[in-house]
């Protein structure tokens, strides 16, 4: 290869995939991100899906992204605005145009800007480059889909196949402008396809072709140099939230030294936990795909009683059907995690947009007093973590737990450093020891106030359990008014006494800073991002984010009333707020937020951080 024109080095570089749903985007983020990772790179990532199952072709509504940061020192956001942006069709340019940074690079399929495509996108002219006013901008007008055609000309292939073949040419010409190797792309393409040789050989052409014509237009076009990161040692893996989810749970099951059992019904932005889950028979995990939502959390209640590591995973308007079914694991005290991946709402609302609504759902959306523990995963690696915690709380304090996450955690990506399970606690369960005497079902352990698990077939400890009101020792039905009072207060006691085994509110940055950003869940990465900056410009802010939800963590109060000024950023409209103002109502709490299906950008969090420091 010859020398390169202009190449740019950065730091760290926003790349934005972005054309109709059916052009390949989410494959051709996915394959440059996992090469990214193994260059060595630092990665977040962030599909962003159109809403309805198959927009109409060509418009905005339509538009499928897939954006990549990366770079050479950690990153913990999948960025705000765009190095290069890669648009398939005009709807792909005119959403996505008003993201890009001063400077950046536009490679544009000029195939696609025909009078159809620019009008169903909203242009009213035949140049959408001078109409969005983008003359500033490296605009690479390449005839993607005419050089796709030659490519493959002589191979025998439809026109549809040929066509679909055009992501695999734009990604070769992004893997030149970023001087990334192709190998592996190659390997998963003969992996991918290997039942159809004509198509594993149409695509690993058109890949060269894509990279080659880098080469011919390097003259015009800038190149972007980023060094790989320099990160822990250790063997890593991209891995989504929904994957890590599944292997948190699998690793507890493994430490807890119990089968693992799913039931579920497929629900956007949640089934790729089930999809990944069904495929591991061959650790024991056993899967049920259920009619719907009700019976996916009965079926998971009926396992736990019978003693197995019991899940359900939902969204939204699933955990809103689970309801009635939460409240009989809280009575009967059986153990049991619900997944909530949470999304747009209310109804059906944006299935595939992120959102944090579902909080007071999960703390109080049940009838009667019904105290379940609620954990917030903050990032997709970290959920595997709090995936292994939900369950571990779950079993060792027999109480369910619904853990949150979002559409952004979900479907984003980062590198994932393998752990050693062998550096992870053991789940300790409290099953029933055969010497207990004159034993009863709702017999408590002293401090945790946990009851005992006795599972079904185990000689002296039959028992039934059920939705009645239970008696505080035996368990046998009860309808007495005082007894009723005495379960209901032992229930929420149990849930806040899992206080004493859950980490201590850490804060980054100072005791005594001006503002302190409050966060909790999926937030984290901007948030951080966000503190990071201000502090390296002067100003003095710190941050707490909140992973443990109910019970808060011991020395929340102690934390917060350091800081004169306090401001809780959510993707809703305050309930995490309005949560703290429940609890420790002396306390002045800011709000800010954004509900647009959207994750916040750093660049306005920083804009309202200042904004209240000169308050």
């Amino acid at each position: 290869m010859g020398k390169r024109s202009k190449v740019i080095e950065k730091e760290e570089v926003v790349v934005r995939f972005s054309g109709d749903s059916g052009d390949g985007m989410q494959l051709t983020g996915t394959l440059f991100s996992y090469t990214s990772a193994i260059f060595g790179n630092d990665i977040s990532t962030f599909p962003d899906y159109p809403a309805e199952i198959r927009a109409p072709q060509g418009t905005i509504s339509g538009v499928s992204g897939f954006q990549i940061h990366f770079g050479h020192s950690e990153v913990y956001t999948p960025g705000d605005y765009c190095d290069v942006l890669v648009a398939m069709n005009p709807a792909a340019l005119k959403a996505n145009a008003k993201w890009m940074k001063p400077g950046g690079t536009i490679i544009l399929d000029v195939d696609s800007c025909d009078e159809k495509n620019l009008v169903k996108a909203g242009y009213h002219t035949d140049d959408p480059i001078i109409e969005d006013k983008l003359g500033d901008y490296h605009i690479v007008k390449a005839p993607i889909t005419t050089l796709t055609k030659e490519s493959l000309k002589d191979m025998g292939l439809d026109n549809k196949s040929i066509l679909r073949s055009k992501n695999m040419y734009a990604l070769g010409l992004v893997y030149w402008v970023f001087d990334r190797p192709l190998g592996h792309t190659k390997e998963y393409i003969q992996k991918k396809f290997k039942k159809n040789p004509l198509i594993v050989e149409a695509n690993l052409k058109v890949l060269d072709d894509g990279y080659n014509y880098g080469n011919i237009i390097q003259a015009v076009t800038p190149s972007y140099h980023i060094h790989p990161a320099d990160i822990k040692k250790g063997k890593y893996r991209n891995l989504s939230g929904n994957t890590a989810v599944a292997w948190g749970f699998l690793a507890a099951a493994e430490k807890s030294n119990l089968k693992l059992f799913l039931g579920s019904y497929p629900i956007t932005p949640a089934t790729e936990i089930l999809q990944e889950l069904s495929a591991r028979k061959d650790l024991g995990v056993k899967v049920f795909q259920a009619e719907d939502e009700i019976a996916g959390i009965c079926t998971a209640i009926g396992a736990s009683f019978a003693g197995s590591l019991a899940i359900t995973t939902t969204s939204g308007p699933g955990l809103a059907l689970k309801g009635e079914a939460i409240g009989l694991a809280v009575m009967a005290e059986l153990p049991i995690v619900i997944v909530n991946v949470q999304r747009g709402g209310p109804s059906t609302g944006l299935p595939t947009k992120t959102e944090q609504s579902d909080l007071m759902q999960a703390l109080y959306g049940r009838n009667g007093e019904s105290p379940v523990v609620v954990i917030a995963a903050s990032s997709p690696t970290n959920s595997f973590d709090y995936a292994f915690y939900a369950a571990k709380v779950a079993v060792e304090h027999m109480t369910p737990v619904i853990l949150l996450t979002d559409g952004f955690i979900a479907n984003g990506t980062q590198p994932w450093l393998i752990p050693d399970l062998a550096d992870w606690p053991e789940i300790n369960v409290p099953k029933v020891d055969e010497g207990m005497k004159d034993w009863n079902a709702y017999q408590r352990d002293p401090e945790s106030l946990s009851r005992y698990w006795a599972t079904p077939g185990t000689k002296g400890f039959e028992h039934r359990l059920g939705g009645l009101e239970k008696d505080a020792v035996t368990g046998a039905v009860s309808h007495d008014a005082m007894n009723h009072q005495k379960m209901v207060e032992i229930r929420e006691e149990k849930v806040q006494r899992v206080a004493n085994h859950i980490p201590e509110l850490e804060v980054i940055g100072e005791d005594d800073a001006e503002l302190l950003i409050v966060g909790w869940g999926g937030t984290f990465g901007h948030l951080f991002t966000a503190y990071e900056e201000l502090t390296h410009e002067g100003h003095h802010v710190a941050l707490a984010h909140f992973n443990y939800i109910k019970p808060l963590p011991l020395n929340t109060y102690d934390v917060l009333k350091r800081y004169k000024k306090i401001v809780v950023c959510e993707l809703n409209m305050g309930q995490f707020a309005n949560y703290l103002t429940m609890n420790f109502p002396d306390l002045e709490y800011k709000k800010f937020n954004k509900i647009q299906g959207q994750p916040f950008t750093v660049v306005e969090l920083k804009e309202h951080f200042k904004s209240l420091l000169e308050e």
